[in-house]
Protein backbone atom coordinates (compact mmCIF):
# COMPACT_ATOMS: atom_id res chain seq x y z
CA UNK A 1 0.00 0.00 0.00
CA UNK A 2 3.00 2.60 1.08
CA UNK A 3 4.79 1.78 -2.62
CA UNK A 4 1.44 2.55 -4.09
CA UNK A 5 1.15 5.62 -2.22
CA UNK A 6 4.44 6.69 -3.17
CA UNK A 7 3.98 6.04 -6.96
CA UNK A 8 1.14 7.71 -7.22
CA UNK A 9 2.41 10.59 -5.50
CA UNK A 10 5.58 10.97 -7.43
CA UNK A 11 3.49 10.93 -10.72
CA UNK A 12 1.21 13.65 -8.96
CA UNK A 13 -1.41 11.41 -9.43
CA UNK A 14 -4.21 12.42 -6.78
CA UNK A 15 -7.38 10.54 -6.62
CA UNK A 16 -10.06 12.87 -4.95
CA UNK A 17 -13.08 14.84 -5.85
CA UNK A 18 -11.32 17.97 -6.01
CA UNK A 19 -8.90 16.99 -8.37
CA UNK A 20 -11.84 15.54 -11.03
CA UNK A 21 -14.74 17.26 -9.69
CA UNK A 22 -13.36 20.64 -9.32
CA UNK A 23 -10.12 21.45 -11.08
CA UNK A 24 -10.59 18.86 -14.49
CA UNK A 25 -14.42 20.16 -14.70
CA UNK A 26 -13.82 23.58 -14.47
CA UNK A 27 -11.13 23.44 -17.12
CA UNK A 28 -13.35 21.10 -19.31
CA UNK A 29 -15.54 24.07 -19.13
CA UNK A 30 -13.39 26.28 -20.51
CA UNK A 31 -12.02 23.95 -23.07
CA UNK A 32 -15.68 23.83 -24.24
CA UNK A 33 -15.96 27.96 -24.21
CA UNK A 34 -13.38 28.46 -25.96
CA UNK A 35 -14.29 26.06 -29.06
CA UNK A 36 -17.96 24.79 -29.58
CA UNK A 37 -19.18 27.94 -27.69
CA UNK A 38 -17.21 30.62 -29.85
CA UNK A 39 -17.61 28.56 -33.09
CA UNK A 40 -21.40 28.56 -32.60
CA UNK A 41 -21.45 32.22 -32.08
CA UNK A 42 -18.79 33.59 -35.64
CA UNK A 43 -21.16 30.74 -37.37
CA UNK A 44 -24.47 32.52 -35.81
CA UNK A 45 -22.70 35.79 -36.70
CA UNK A 46 -21.17 34.55 -39.97
CA UNK A 47 -24.92 33.21 -41.46
CA UNK A 48 -26.95 36.46 -40.22
CA UNK A 49 -24.22 39.16 -41.39
CA UNK A 50 -23.56 37.06 -44.44
CA UNK A 51 -19.83 36.53 -43.88
CA UNK A 52 -18.85 33.40 -45.21
CA UNK A 53 -15.45 33.50 -43.37
CA UNK A 54 -16.62 33.99 -39.76
CA UNK A 55 -19.03 30.63 -41.00
CA UNK A 56 -15.97 28.60 -41.82
CA UNK A 57 -13.76 29.96 -38.89
CA UNK A 58 -16.72 29.08 -36.27
CA UNK A 59 -17.21 25.81 -38.47
CA UNK A 60 -13.21 25.09 -37.13
CA UNK A 61 -13.80 25.99 -33.63
CA UNK A 62 -16.55 23.91 -33.02
CA UNK A 63 -14.91 20.86 -34.69
CA UNK A 64 -12.12 21.09 -32.55
CA UNK A 65 -14.35 21.15 -29.11
CA UNK A 66 -13.05 17.42 -27.92
CA UNK A 67 -9.45 17.83 -28.40
CA UNK A 68 -9.88 21.66 -26.63
CA UNK A 69 -12.01 19.90 -23.67
CA UNK A 70 -9.18 16.82 -23.43
CA UNK A 71 -6.25 19.14 -23.36
CA UNK A 72 -7.94 22.01 -20.77
CA UNK A 73 -8.38 18.75 -18.43
CA UNK A 74 -5.56 17.32 -19.03
CA UNK A 75 -3.46 21.12 -17.97
CA UNK A 76 -5.90 20.90 -14.93
CA UNK A 77 -4.19 17.43 -13.91
CA UNK A 78 -0.61 18.44 -14.39
CA UNK A 79 -0.16 16.09 -17.17
CA UNK A 80 3.48 16.38 -18.68
CA UNK A 81 3.92 17.43 -22.53
CA UNK A 82 3.66 14.26 -24.04
CA UNK A 83 0.79 13.43 -22.40
CA UNK A 84 -0.96 16.61 -22.40
CA UNK A 85 0.05 16.33 -26.62
CA UNK A 86 -1.50 12.84 -27.01
CA UNK A 87 -4.99 13.78 -25.11
CA UNK A 88 -6.19 15.83 -28.21
CA UNK A 89 -6.44 12.34 -30.41
CA UNK A 90 -8.36 10.94 -27.33
CA UNK A 91 -10.80 13.87 -26.64
CA UNK A 92 -11.54 13.50 -30.34
CA UNK A 93 -12.67 10.36 -30.31
CA UNK A 94 -14.50 10.28 -26.78
CA UNK A 95 -16.68 13.08 -28.21
CA UNK A 96 -17.23 11.92 -31.65
CA UNK A 97 -17.95 8.22 -30.42
CA UNK A 98 -19.76 9.98 -27.20
CA UNK A 99 -22.30 12.00 -29.86
CA UNK A 100 -23.80 8.90 -30.94
CA UNK A 101 -25.57 5.97 -29.18
CA UNK A 102 -25.49 2.26 -28.91
CA UNK A 103 -28.36 1.61 -31.35
CA UNK A 104 -26.24 4.53 -33.83
CA UNK A 105 -28.26 7.28 -33.20
CA UNK A 106 -27.41 10.33 -32.16
CA UNK A 107 -26.14 11.30 -28.83
CA UNK A 108 -25.74 13.68 -26.37
CA UNK A 109 -22.83 12.46 -24.51
CA UNK A 110 -20.14 13.86 -26.32
CA UNK A 111 -18.41 16.11 -23.23
CA UNK A 112 -19.17 13.64 -20.37
CA UNK A 113 -17.34 11.19 -22.62
CA UNK A 114 -14.38 13.53 -22.95
CA UNK A 115 -14.69 14.10 -19.05
CA UNK A 116 -14.42 10.55 -18.16
CA UNK A 117 -12.18 9.35 -20.76
CA UNK A 118 -9.40 11.91 -20.93
CA UNK A 119 -8.83 11.84 -17.54
CA UNK A 120 -8.16 8.48 -17.45
CA UNK A 121 -6.11 8.37 -19.91
CA UNK A 122 -4.39 11.41 -18.72
CA UNK A 123 -3.26 9.84 -15.51
CA UNK A 124 -2.72 6.11 -16.98
CA UNK A 125 -0.32 8.55 -19.67
CA UNK A 126 1.36 10.68 -16.31
CA UNK A 127 1.83 7.18 -14.50
CA UNK A 128 3.88 5.88 -17.73
CA UNK A 129 5.42 9.11 -18.45
CA UNK A 130 9.62 8.96 -18.38
CA UNK A 131 9.78 5.59 -17.25
CA UNK A 132 11.00 4.15 -19.84
CA UNK A 133 14.11 5.14 -22.18
CA UNK A 134 11.79 5.04 -24.95
CA UNK A 135 9.28 7.72 -23.45
CA UNK A 136 8.79 9.55 -26.47
CA UNK A 137 7.14 6.52 -27.92
CA UNK A 138 5.68 4.65 -24.82
CA UNK A 139 4.09 7.65 -22.84
CA UNK A 140 1.92 8.62 -26.09
CA UNK A 141 1.03 4.91 -27.53
CA UNK A 142 -0.13 4.43 -24.03
CA UNK A 143 -1.84 7.75 -23.62
CA UNK A 144 -3.78 7.25 -27.02
CA UNK A 145 -4.29 3.64 -26.89
CA UNK A 146 -5.92 3.80 -23.55
CA UNK A 147 -8.12 6.81 -24.35
CA UNK A 148 -9.18 5.25 -27.33
CA UNK A 149 -10.00 2.40 -26.74
CA UNK A 150 -11.92 3.73 -23.70
CA UNK A 151 -13.74 5.62 -25.72
CA UNK A 152 -14.72 2.81 -28.48
CA UNK A 153 -15.87 0.80 -25.47
CA UNK A 154 -17.60 3.43 -23.25
CA UNK A 155 -18.61 6.50 -24.86
CA UNK A 156 -21.72 5.17 -26.99
CA UNK A 157 -23.07 3.61 -23.67
CA UNK A 158 -22.63 8.08 -22.17
CA UNK A 159 -24.53 9.54 -25.20
CA UNK A 160 -26.91 6.78 -24.66
CA UNK A 161 -27.43 7.76 -20.86
CA UNK A 162 -26.88 11.16 -21.79
CA UNK A 163 -29.90 11.05 -24.33
CA UNK A 164 -32.00 9.71 -21.71
CA UNK A 165 -31.80 13.17 -20.57
CA UNK A 166 -33.43 14.20 -23.80
CA UNK A 167 -36.11 11.79 -23.38
CA UNK A 168 -37.52 13.61 -20.01
CA UNK A 169 -37.46 17.18 -21.75
CA UNK A 170 -39.43 15.30 -24.88
CA UNK A 171 -42.13 14.12 -22.49
CA UNK A 172 -42.28 17.03 -20.64
CA UNK A 173 -43.00 19.08 -24.17
CA UNK A 174 -46.17 17.03 -24.45
CA UNK A 175 -48.09 18.63 -21.26
CA UNK A 176 -49.58 21.80 -21.32
CA UNK A 177 -47.45 24.60 -21.44
CA UNK A 178 -47.33 25.86 -17.89
CA UNK A 179 -45.78 22.60 -16.73
CA UNK A 180 -43.77 22.12 -19.87
CA UNK A 181 -42.22 25.57 -19.47
CA UNK A 182 -41.42 25.23 -15.73
CA UNK A 183 -39.69 21.31 -16.36
CA UNK A 184 -38.07 22.15 -20.30
CA UNK A 185 -36.80 25.42 -18.97
CA UNK A 186 -35.02 23.67 -15.78
CA UNK A 187 -33.59 20.75 -17.20
CA UNK A 188 -32.10 22.40 -20.24
CA UNK A 189 -30.82 25.05 -17.93
CA UNK A 190 -29.26 22.11 -15.45
CA UNK A 191 -27.88 20.23 -18.82
CA UNK A 192 -26.25 23.90 -20.35
CA UNK A 193 -24.68 23.83 -16.95
CA UNK A 194 -23.40 20.24 -16.25
CA UNK A 195 -20.70 18.47 -18.67
CA UNK A 196 -23.13 17.20 -21.15
CA UNK A 197 -24.33 19.06 -24.33
CA UNK A 198 -27.59 20.80 -23.84
CA UNK A 199 -27.66 21.75 -27.75
CA UNK A 200 -27.45 18.01 -28.88
CA UNK A 201 -30.21 17.15 -26.57
CA UNK A 202 -32.39 20.11 -27.83
CA UNK A 203 -31.28 18.63 -31.38
CA UNK A 204 -31.69 15.12 -31.42
CA UNK A 205 -35.09 15.46 -30.25
CA UNK A 206 -35.72 18.37 -32.50
CA UNK A 207 -36.50 21.00 -29.92
CA UNK A 208 -38.31 24.01 -31.45
CA UNK A 209 -41.50 26.11 -31.11
CA UNK A 210 -42.65 26.75 -27.84
CA UNK A 211 -40.45 24.14 -26.03
CA UNK A 212 -37.24 25.49 -27.84
CA UNK A 213 -38.47 29.06 -26.15
CA UNK A 214 -38.43 27.64 -22.73
CA UNK A 215 -35.21 25.73 -23.91
CA UNK A 216 -34.22 29.68 -23.88
CA UNK A 217 -35.19 30.29 -21.03
CA UNK A 218 -33.40 27.76 -18.84
CA UNK A 219 -29.98 28.38 -20.57
CA UNK A 220 -30.59 32.17 -19.76
CA UNK A 221 -31.57 32.03 -16.24
CA UNK A 222 -28.23 29.86 -16.03
CA UNK A 223 -26.02 31.99 -17.79
CA UNK A 224 -27.16 35.33 -16.92
CA UNK A 225 -28.39 34.14 -13.82
CA UNK A 226 -24.91 33.16 -12.74
CA UNK A 227 -23.14 36.51 -14.58
CA UNK A 228 -25.11 39.01 -12.60
CA UNK A 229 -25.00 36.59 -9.34
CA UNK A 230 -21.23 36.16 -9.21
CA UNK A 231 -20.45 40.00 -10.30
CA UNK A 232 -19.42 40.55 -6.73
CA UNK A 233 -16.52 37.56 -6.88
CA UNK A 234 -16.00 38.04 -10.76
CA UNK A 235 -16.53 41.37 -11.90
CA UNK A 236 -16.88 42.01 -15.61
CA UNK A 237 -15.03 39.32 -16.71
CA UNK A 238 -16.92 36.52 -14.89
CA UNK A 239 -20.00 38.63 -16.50
CA UNK A 240 -18.48 38.51 -19.85
CA UNK A 241 -17.65 34.93 -19.85
CA UNK A 242 -20.38 33.54 -18.38
CA UNK A 243 -23.14 35.50 -19.77
CA UNK A 244 -22.12 35.46 -22.80
CA UNK A 245 -19.86 32.29 -22.96
CA UNK A 246 -21.25 29.34 -20.39
CA UNK A 247 -22.29 28.78 -16.85
CA UNK A 248 -20.67 25.44 -17.03
CA UNK A 249 -17.81 28.10 -15.72
CA UNK A 250 -19.24 27.30 -12.32
CA UNK A 251 -19.21 23.84 -12.33
CA UNK A 252 -16.41 23.49 -10.15
CA UNK A 253 -17.88 25.70 -7.90
CA UNK A 254 -21.40 24.20 -7.54
CA UNK A 255 -19.48 20.77 -6.96
CA UNK A 256 -18.09 22.57 -3.64
CA UNK A 257 -21.43 24.08 -2.84
CA UNK A 258 -23.93 22.53 -4.58
CA UNK A 259 -26.84 25.77 -3.56
CA UNK A 260 -25.24 28.29 -5.59
CA UNK A 261 -27.18 26.58 -8.49
CA UNK A 262 -30.29 26.96 -6.34
CA UNK A 263 -31.14 30.73 -7.71
CA UNK A 264 -30.31 29.86 -11.07
CA UNK A 265 -32.46 26.95 -11.04
CA UNK A 266 -35.49 29.08 -9.39
CA UNK A 267 -35.23 31.82 -11.88
CA UNK A 268 -35.75 29.34 -14.63
CA UNK A 269 -38.82 27.60 -13.05
CA UNK A 270 -40.21 30.93 -13.35
CA UNK A 271 -38.89 32.32 -16.33
CA UNK A 272 -39.74 29.12 -18.24
CA UNK A 273 -43.24 29.03 -18.01
CA UNK A 274 -44.03 33.03 -18.62
CA UNK A 275 -42.10 32.26 -22.23
CA UNK A 276 -44.20 29.57 -23.09
CA UNK A 277 -47.75 30.72 -21.27
CA UNK A 278 -47.60 34.55 -22.31
CA UNK A 279 -45.14 35.77 -24.39
CA UNK A 280 -45.52 32.58 -26.90
CA UNK A 281 -41.57 32.45 -27.37
CA UNK A 282 -40.90 30.06 -29.77
CA UNK A 283 -37.61 28.77 -31.72
CA UNK A 284 -38.45 28.17 -35.40
CA UNK A 285 -35.36 28.76 -36.88
CA UNK A 286 -34.09 25.73 -39.21
CA UNK A 287 -31.15 25.01 -37.01
CA UNK A 288 -32.85 26.20 -33.81
CA UNK A 289 -32.85 22.45 -32.31
CA UNK A 290 -29.18 23.21 -31.55
CA UNK A 291 -29.58 26.88 -30.67
CA UNK A 292 -32.58 26.11 -28.19
CA UNK A 293 -29.57 24.65 -26.54
CA UNK A 294 -27.36 27.53 -26.26
CA UNK A 295 -29.20 30.75 -25.35
CA UNK A 296 -30.55 33.30 -27.58
CA UNK A 297 -28.48 32.59 -30.08
CA UNK A 298 -31.51 31.99 -32.75
CA UNK A 299 -34.71 33.33 -31.39
CA UNK A 300 -34.12 36.29 -33.81
CA UNK A 301 -33.51 33.63 -36.93
CA UNK A 302 -36.92 31.74 -35.83
CA UNK A 303 -38.36 35.01 -35.96
CA UNK A 304 -36.91 35.59 -39.72
CA UNK A 305 -37.45 31.90 -41.12
CA UNK A 306 -41.07 33.02 -39.53
CA UNK A 307 -41.78 35.97 -41.46
CA UNK A 308 -40.41 34.21 -44.85
CA UNK A 309 -42.35 31.06 -44.67
CA UNK A 310 -45.70 33.20 -43.70
CA UNK A 311 -46.24 31.45 -40.05
CA UNK A 312 -45.48 34.97 -38.99
CA UNK A 313 -46.80 38.18 -40.15
CA UNK A 314 -43.73 40.56 -38.71
CA UNK A 315 -41.50 40.57 -35.86
CA UNK A 316 -43.89 43.03 -33.27
CA UNK A 317 -42.92 44.69 -30.10
CA UNK A 318 -44.09 41.94 -27.82
CA UNK A 319 -41.48 40.02 -29.55
CA UNK A 320 -38.90 42.42 -28.62
CA UNK A 321 -40.41 42.76 -24.64
CA UNK A 322 -40.37 39.11 -24.49
CA UNK A 323 -37.03 38.54 -26.00
CA UNK A 324 -35.97 41.18 -23.45
CA UNK A 325 -37.39 39.95 -20.26
CA UNK A 326 -36.90 36.27 -20.48
CA UNK A 327 -33.52 36.22 -21.65
CA UNK A 328 -31.88 39.20 -19.86
CA UNK A 329 -33.87 41.22 -17.49
CA UNK A 330 -35.84 39.23 -15.59
CA UNK A 331 -32.94 36.23 -15.37
CA UNK A 332 -30.54 39.04 -13.76
CA UNK A 333 -33.16 40.46 -11.34
CA UNK A 334 -34.34 37.36 -10.25
CA UNK A 335 -31.55 35.40 -9.25
CA UNK A 336 -29.70 38.52 -8.02
CA UNK A 337 -32.84 38.78 -5.47
CA UNK A 338 -32.71 34.98 -4.95
CA UNK A 339 -28.82 35.24 -4.24
CA UNK A 340 -29.21 38.51 -1.98
CA UNK A 341 -31.96 35.42 -0.29
CA UNK A 342 -29.56 33.13 0.30
CA UNK A 343 -26.40 35.04 1.09
CA UNK A 344 -28.09 36.43 3.64
CA UNK A 345 -29.08 33.04 5.47
CA UNK A 346 -25.80 31.80 4.71
CA UNK A 347 -25.84 29.18 2.02
CA UNK A 348 -24.05 31.28 -0.18
CA UNK A 349 -20.68 32.92 1.39
CA UNK A 350 -18.35 35.41 0.08
CA UNK A 351 -15.92 33.37 -2.61
CA UNK A 352 -18.41 30.84 -3.71
CA UNK A 353 -18.64 32.02 -6.80
CA UNK A 354 -14.94 33.05 -7.85
CA UNK A 355 -14.09 31.64 -11.24
CA UNK A 356 -10.54 30.84 -10.48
Amino acid sequence: MGVCSAFLERKNIVLSAKRYGVDALGAMAQGLFCSLLIGTILDTLGKQLGIAFLVTVGGYASAMSGSAMAVAIGYALQAPPLVLFSLATVGYAANALGSVTLSGGKGAGGPLAVLFIAVIAAELGKAVSKETKIDILVTPLVTILAGVGLSALLAPAIGTAASAVGDVVKWATVLQPFWMGILVSVVIGVALTLPISSAAICAAIGLTGLAGGAAVAGCCANMVGFAVLSFRENRWGGLVSQGLGTSMLQMGNIVRNPRIWLPAILTSAITGPLATCLFRLEMNDPASAVASGMGTIGVYAGWVNDVATGAKAAITSLDWVGLALICFVLPAVLCWLFGLFFRRIGWIKEGDLTLE
